[in-house]
């Protein structure tokens, strides 16, 4: 299950939650392990993250860009909270994107380790209890589990593009 929740789409998670049910063990244990696989990317992750902010900085073409970037980012923000890059923005951005994506935010809006990791992993966990509980819930009337991670994975990748069109089509 570990391994299944390092898996960085997302994809894992249906398996794994599924997985670990047949393994009898409860909700809780299940949401802490995926917890671990959090803090685990964020140990992991962080040097690559300061790595590459060190490196732009340094070479103009990537300073460009990183500029481009938090432009970008902040037009998203404002999508989603107005125009606030605050905690509850944060952690929507992780819950909508990744946490890899929600703690390089938090970074390039100031927010140090423990801070920018703490909104991206809360988002991070959102996420992942939407993904568990459809799963077990779709599961309950499929009984099959490879059909039931079917669905879910292919929800997972659909609803985002139909809310985008939606969206567009509203504005």
């Amino acid at each position: 299950m570990f391994k299944l929740f390092l898996l960085p789409v997302g994809g894992g998670i249906p398996a794994g939650v599924l997985l670990a049910r047949s393994q009898g063990l409860t909700w809780p244990v299940t949401a802490g392990l995926y917890l671990v696989s959090d803090v685990v990317l964020a140990i992991m992750f962080e040097p690559v993250l300061r790595l590459f902010a060190a490196v732009t900085r340094n070479i103009p073409f990537l300073t460009r860009f990183n500029a481009a970037l938090k432009a970008a980012t902040a037009r998203n923000v404002a999508h989603v909270s107005g125009t606030s890059t605050g905690p509850l923005a944060l952690v929507m951005i992780a819950f909508g994107v990744d946490p890899m994506t929600g703690r390089a935010t938090a970074l390039a809006v100031g927010h140090g380790f423990l801070a920018g990791w703490a909104f991206a992993i809360a988002g991070d966990m959102l996420y992942f209890a939407v993904i568990a509980l459809t799963t077990l819930r779709l599961n309950s009337y499929f009984k099959d589990p490879n059909t039931t991670m079917l669905i879910v994975l292919a929800a997972m990748f659909l609803v985002p593009m139909l809310v985008r069109k939606v969206r567009g089509h509203r504005e």
